[in-house]
């Protein structure tokens, strides 16, 4: 396991982030270019060796309630791996991380276009907008209403 030094030592590399002192002797590093409300990469990092960074917005981490990872057991390659995701996934919108632009084609060889944007998911006849929805599966099912299949 890390000391608080070392943990202190790998994060401060992080240039883009500012270290706040908070209670306890714990410390908490923000990211103030981040596109979301959230800001804290590091949470109460404490002098025992214990903290938590911020992977809500990244997959393939288990995570608590609030979006965050326990780091207590991190090596040094864990913690500069899970704070240089951490500060990517703040720094990039939904649309950005994981693009969507899918062609839909009906029988009479009409096509319409799928593509995630930043609020949401938009089925465009050329550049009219034929629909706005909150998730992919809403636009699916429109589309597969109107009878239209993925291509």
């Amino acid at each position: 396991m890390l000391t608080f030094e070392e943990k202190i030592a790998i994060i401060e590399e992080f240039g883009e982030l500012t270290k706040k002192e908070v209670s306890l002797g714990r410390v908490n590093f923000h990211y103030e270019e981040s596109l979301y409300d959230k800001k804290n990469v590091v949470y109460h990092l404490h002098p025992n060796g214990n903290g938590f960074v911020y992977a809500g917005e990244i997959e393939d981490y288990p995570t608590d309630d609030r979006g965050m990872v326990n780091i207590r057991d991190f090596s040094g390659d864990e913690l500069r791996n899970i704070v240089r995701k951490a500060i990517d996934s703040l720094s990039s919108t939904p649309a950005e991380k994981n693009p969507v632009f899918e062609e839909w084609m009906n029988d009479g060889d009409f096509s319409l276009f799928l593509m995630r944007e930043d609020d949401g998911y938009h089925v465009y006849a050329g550049e009219d907008l034929e629909g706005a929805f909150n998730s992919y599966e809403e636009a699916a099912n429109f589309l597969e209403e109107e009878g239209f299949s993925r291509i």
